[in-house]
């Protein structure tokens, strides 16, 4: 086991490497950065030919590429002021964890990823929570009770929850539960969800529901889908028959027995949706203004600094490699038929 876990790290070097390099290509195609220097007024020729030296833009895609990797003599921000500083600066690169200076906030990108970064996990990992916990439920009775008058109504609810856009469904528990219920004199949820503004427990989970329900009920509604399709063909298996047959409680029979072995393909699901917190609900965090990475994002692409956004993005990709490991190593768990030599 030890030595898979050492092959697979090892292979990941190489495709983190090629990954950034993509994502870095990309981004340097997508725009001109210093086109207003993270503000409104664009700089003058000169200050951008300055700039464009100092920053190494004037430099092939490929020099770029090894700057932003490990590192060179470059100009620093001067946090301090408006502008950059003359004298150059050590940068010491990607692979000694520094992303560079966001040209919106002049603060190193890292900082700014970390500040955003707590408010993403606590909105993702709650809807995670609420996910699993009602997916599993609604999938596992509707699949033991097949066509039967609550699975009709479950699946009714899981098509439409999977047939709404997000920002729609967003927008709609919005108008109802914060406007209308304002209208009606009953207890409403804000439209702005910001945790750092909450004084206790009760108020911070006051302001998430509505976001978290947002991000919570289409997923819901699709993997109870798939945790209902895998239950149905476990339970018609021949070794549920033999448990039937030796006697075996229904109880024991479905969550002993069944249920594990139709958990073994939802941990790949799992694997694969882990990573994708730390990038954020996009469109959620933009309806309800959460100061999120998903935010962060947006805000920091539409002002082209590609110090965060490819801090965020490589954060997403080695987030992904790392889960998939993760989660090879939960199916010897799941299935002690897999082994890893």
């Amino acid at each position: 086991m030890g030595r898979y876990i050492i092959r697979r790290l090892l292979q990941a070097i190489p495709l983190l490497l090629f990954v950034s390099f993509v994502i870095f290509a990309l981004l340097q195609s997508a725009g001109d950065p210093l086109a207003t220097l993270g503000g409104r007024v664009p700089p003058r020729a000169e200050d951008r030919e300055r700039l464009r030296r100092q920053l190494g833009l004037d430099k092939s895609l490929v020099e770029q590429y090894l700057y932003w990797l490990i590192g060179n003599q470059w100009a620093l921000f001067d946090r301090d002021g408006d502008g950059i500083a003359e004298t150059p600066g050590t940068r010491r690169g990607v692979l000694l964890g520094d992303f560079g200076i966001s040209i919106v906030t002049r603060q190193p990108a890292i900082e700014i990823i970390a500040d955003r970064l707590p408010n993403t996990l606590l909105l993702m990992l709650s809807a995670e929570v609420l996910i699993w916990a009602f997916a599993l439920f609604i999938g596992v009775i509707s699949a033991i009770r097949q066509y039967s008058l609550i699975d009709n109504i479950l699946t009714s609810f899981s098509f439409i929850m999977f047939s709404m856009p997000i920002f729609l469904l967003g927008f709609g528990l919005m108008y109802i539960f914060a406007v209308k219920f304002r209208e009606w004199g009953l207890p409403y949820f804000p439209t702005i969800s910001n945790p750092g503004d909450t004084q206790s427990l009760g108020e911070l989970v006051w302001t998430m529901t509505l976001p978290v329900l947002t991000v919570s009920l289409i997923s819901i509604a699709a993997y109870s889908r798939y945790i209902r399709s895998n239950m149905l063909e476990v339970i018609s298996s021949d070794y549920i028959r033999t448990a039937r047959s030796k006697g075996l409680t229904e109880r024991n029979i479905l969550y002993r027995h069944a249920f594990k072995n139709a958990a073994l393909p939802l941990a790949t699901l799992i694997g694969l949706d882990l990573p994708f917190l730390l990038g954020g609900a996009i469109v959620t965090e933009s309806i309800f203004a959460w100061p999120g990475m998903g935010r962060l994002f947006i805000d920091h692409l539409g002002r082209a600094d590609y110090s965060v956004i490819m801090g965020i993005l490589m954060l997403i990709t080695v987030a992904v490699v790392v889960f998939q490991l993760l989660t090879d190593l939960v199916y010897t768990w799941l299935d002690p038929r897999i082994r890893y030599t």
